[in-house]
């Protein structure tokens, strides 16, 4: 299973907006701090405010900022905010365009799996992410 580039990038711009909670910021600054390319960057913000993972502002003073607590932000919730729901099997959306579908084994258990990697990745907050890197100074 591999994440999207789009997903991994915006766990990336979330984690850089959690160093500094309380800072506004823009696209820019966190394409700067990251190395996500700034057009990828803006894309995200405006992806992670919509669902409601970013605050975002208007103006001089404007910006955005972690729409909640990074305790209450899993990867989960960002993977969905940026690919949808997670489903690691092509019938778990809903295609059924497989040629085993008749006979397979597997397909009645790939819930339990499919659900299993979601609460892993749920049970990894921004605020975990965090605690586990190493101190850096932020500009």
């Amino acid at each position: 299973m591999r994440l999207t580039n789009l997903a991994d990038y915006a766990v990336v711009v979330m984690t850089a907006a959690a160093r500094a909670p309380s800072r506004r910021c823009s696209a820019a600054e966190l394409a700067a701090e990251t190395g996500v390319p700034a057009p990828t960057a803006a894309k995200l913000t405006g992806i992670l405010a919509r669902a409601g993972l970013l605050e975002s502002a208007r103006g001089v003073m404007g910006g955005v900022q972690l729409g909640r607590d990074a305790a209450s932000i899993s990867i989960a919730d960002i993977v969905e905010a940026v690919d949808g729901p997670i489903a690691i099997a092509q019938c778990l959306h809903g295609d059924t365009d497989c040629g085993l579908e008749a006979n397979c084994a597997v397909r009645p258990h790939w819930p339990l799996i499919n659900t299993r990697v979601r609460d892993a990745l749920a049970d990894v907050t921004l605020a975990a992410i965090l605690a586990a890197e190493p101190v850096r100074e932020i500009a």
